[in-house]
């Protein structure tokens, strides 16, 4: 077994001054998103969403970002779904970003919403035909057998809609996080990483200077 103590990264940002951040927690979120494209990070739309239901039992999963402005960020799932259910028992949730090629985190804290029916259309009808078959194949986070099963599944779903428009599965959307938190993190030398938390404060966002 590896010797995990010795595992050591030391960060060599230039790090982060309060100077530095836009006014807005959305804009910085959009200026950081922008230079992670540009570093071609893996999927750097790819967060980890942590949900609560009524058992006060935490569960997280990694979704992937679809849609940002500043009403809120949004991603789709199945509304059958185990998150689904928290969601609806509990509409507080956090999503956490991690960027690490680029030395940073952005944890984001909200409630969370269903959006309008109409615009989860809109999502479904540009996703690839495969993936709307998949939608309509997955019991998101039922048991199954096995993989064969899914796959028969996808070949009588694929058959079933061969012909014109794959139909909207109406169990199937979009879910709003509209942030009440937002904080930055920059990875520093000796471990004094720089953190910057956002909370919102009637209409605006008070800024301040965490420790690390």
């Amino acid at each position: 077994m590896p010797d995990l103590s010795k595992m050591r990264q030391e960060y060599t940002s230039k790090g982060l001054e309060q100077e530095d951040l836009e006014k807005s927690p959305f804009k910085q979120f959009e200026k950081w998103f922008n230079e992670a494209l540009k570093a071609e990070l893996i999927e750097p739309n790819a967060f980890t969403l942590a949900t609560v239901g009524k058992d006060l039992r935490p569960t997280q999963r990694t979704v992937l970002l679809k849609i940002y402005d500043e009403k809120g960020f949004t991603f789709f799932s199945n509304y059958g779904s185990k998150k689904s259910q928290q969601i609806d028992e509990n509409p507080n949730v956090s999503a956490h970003f991690a960027w690490l090629g680029l030395e940073r985190q952005v944890r984001i804290e909200g409630e969370i919403k269903k959006i309008p029916k109409g615009e989860s259309l809109k999502y479904f009808l540009s996703r690839p035909r495969g993936s709307q078959i998949g939608a309509w194949v997955s019991h998101q986070s039922k048991v199954v057998n096995s993989r064969t099963v899914l796959e028969t599944k996808f070949d009588e779903m694929r058959k079933k809609f061969a012909k014109g428009e794959i139909p909207f599965p109406s169990f199937w959307g979009g879910y709003q996080i509209i942030p009440k938190y937002f904080e930055f993190w920059q990875g520093g030398l000796n471990r004094l990483n720089d953190r910057f938390a956002y909370k919102q404060k009637d209409n605006s966002w008070e800024i301040s200077r965490l420790e690390p």
